[in-house]
């Protein structure tokens, strides 16, 4: 965004809607109809033996059929996909969502990632700096219209960095609540893209101890109260016994930030 657009905003005292994203690379470039077609079969024919399986056959599967280059996305909440994605997919690369609200806790154990392992980290940044989007949508969108920072912070940037791939690996658990616990551990985004999910029967206790266990990188929040880790400015400590997630946006009826819905 132009600094001279900035300061012409900042001086009317106008706000842009929020639902009008900035303009720049928001899109994901369509796959050709021939790997298209090829996700589609692979969904078809694979999704539901996948549904139940190991990590292991999860990623061992992606790494035989998966036609084309593979996205493997980073919270940096934890860093167990970075430790089986360097086990089973060392070719793949690592991308990472910065928002610009994350906690330094959360940057610094993407400059460990970084350092410990040999595959590419690609930064996905939005198109605005935080000030720059003060400026044009007005203060604090996170609290106003949180869905709105959320696509033009997350969803979008993502959709922009996916291009180059055939398909990606996420987080996803079924554990973490009810809005993921039906969800596949393979099916197609709506880019036809391949979506996939090694880790989606694990629960949160099997999560920290292949944590603990194989010596990962650890985020000191997940020690302090914080079992689901986003932006700093959306989210909150959990009580014992609380949906993981129950941190994210609390206060709020939003419960997803939209890269999985």
């Amino acid at each position: 965004m132009s600094f001279q657009l900035v300061n012409a905003l900042k001086n009317t005292g106008s706000v842009k809607d929020p639902e009008i994203s900035p303009e720049g690379p928001r899109t994901t470039t369509p796959l050709s109809p021939e790997v298209a077609k090829h996700n589609e079969e692979l969904v078809e024919k694979h999704a539901a033996a996948l549904y139940d399986a190991s990590a292991q056959e999860i990623l061992e599967w992606t790494a035989e059929h998966a036609p084309g280059a593979i996205a493997v996305t980073l919270s940096m909440e934890n860093t167990v996909l970075a430790e089986l994605a360097a086990r089973h997919l060392p070719e793949a690369d690592f991308l990472f969502l910065d928002t610009g609200y994350h906690f330094k806790e959360t940057l610094e154990v993407a400059r460990q990632v970084d350092e410990r392992y040999s595959q590419k980290l690609v930064t996905a940044l939005p198109i605005l700096k935080r000030t720059e989007q003060d400026s044009i949508y007005g203060l604090n969108l996170y609290h106003s219209n949180p869905a709105a920072c959320c696509r033009m912070r997350k969803v979008e940037p993502l959709a922009a960095s996916l291009s180059p791939y055939a398909g990606w690996i996420t987080g996803l658990r079924r554990a973490d609540g009810p809005t993921r616990a039906q969800a596949p551990a393979l099916s197609l985004d709506a880019t036809g893209r391949l979506k996939i999910s090694p880790i989606i029967t694990w629960s949160l206790e099997e999560t920290n101890e292949f944590i603990a266990d194989n010596n990962l990188i650890d985020h000191p929040l997940t020690h302090q109260g914080y079992p689901s880790i986003g932006c700093e400015t959306c989210t909150l400590p959990v009580a014992e016994g609380q949906d993981p997630r129950a941190g994210r946006w609390a206060g709020n009826a939003k419960t997803e930030c939209g890269l999985h819905s």
